[in-house]
Parts: C-alpha cells; sequence; structure tokens
C-alpha cells in the first residue's frame, strides 16, 4: 500500500514537473513564464519530496521531507516575485496581449530608499551614501511617463 501512495505521488510530481516544463516553452513572456515554473514546479518537487517521505516512512527523513517541503513552499514563490519585480524595473518587456500593468503607474513603488539612493549616485557600481552625506541627491519622482529603461548606460563602456 505505501509503495502505490509513494508511487502515485511520484507520478504526480513528475506530471507537474512536466506541465513546468511545457509553460517555460508555450508561455509568451518571461513573466508568465517564470509563474508556470513556479507553480508547477513547486508542487512537482513537492509531491515528489513527499513520496520520498511515504516510501521511507522513517519519522527522522519524513520529518526532513516535509521541512524542506515547507521551506520550498515559503521560498520559491517570494523569490520568483523578487525577480519578477527586478526583471520589470530594468525593462524587461511584457507581453503585448498583457491587459493589467499594475506597477506602470507607479515604476519605483516597492523600490527602498536605499535603492533610490543608488539610483541617483549612478546604477548598480555606486557605493550606497551613508545618511549624514549629502553629495548625492534623491532622484526626481517618477511621473510614470518615463520609458521603462536600465539604470546603466549601455553606450558607456564604463558603466556596466
Amino acid at each position: 500500500m505505501k509503495d502505490i501512495l509513494a508511487g502515485s505521488f511520484f507520478i504526480l510530481g513528475g506530471l507537474f514537473s512536466l506541465l513546468a516544463g511545457l509553460g517555460i516553452l508555450r508561455m509568451p513572456d518571461s513573466f508568465t513564464r517564470m509563474q508556470a515554473a513556479t507553480k508547477a514546479g513547486t508542487l512537482g518537487v513537492g509531491c515528489l519530496i513527499l513520496g520520498v517521505a511515504i516510501y521511507f516512512a522513517d519519522l527522522g527523513d519524513s520529518t526532513r521531507a516535509l521541512l524542506v517541503i515547507g521551506f520550498l513552499f515559503l521560498t520559491a514563490p517570494v523569490a520568483a516575485y523578487i525577480i519578477a519585480r527586478a526583471a520589470y524595473h530594468i525593462g524587461v518587456p511584457l507581453w503585448s496581449g498583457t491587459v493589467i500593468d499594475e506597477l506602470k503607474d507607479s515604476p519605483d513603488r516597492g523600490i527602498g530608499e536605499d535603492d533610490q539612493i543608488m539610483r541617483g549616485a549612478g546604477g548598480a557600481g555606486a557605493q550606497k551614501a551613508s545618511a549624514s552625506d549629502h553629495t548625492t541627491p534623491n532622484p526626481e519622482p517618477a511621473t510614470g511617463d518615463e520609458p521603462r529603461t536600465p539604470d546603466h548606460d549601455p553606450d558607456d563602456p564604463t558603466d556596466r
């Protein structure tokens, strides 16, 4: 009975992982690919690990497996969200069929003050200004009309 249940979770995990792979191939842009890979991939790996926990049925191994599943379910969606936010802010294009762009009106929403200081100081290579250092002004607030562009000048060989 335990083998059948574990095998069922292995098959289910494999199917979810297959769906994640198909989602990566079939979705039109980076953001939808990331969503498909995260949801189906998390469920696929979660089912596989749960199948391992059922198959071995040892308290220590099962506890570790459940902790790994919990960690996976907590971190994978958050990581995908943060990567998608970063991709949006560096100008990765949205699919032409995107209906709602919630970040369009507020492109700097969610960016902390330290990140804005670094943007004003010259991008990712700039050093963080301290609270007492007023040599780097904060950038002007965005109006939402500016095009989304990278924080560096692609024509400047020193700004890479």
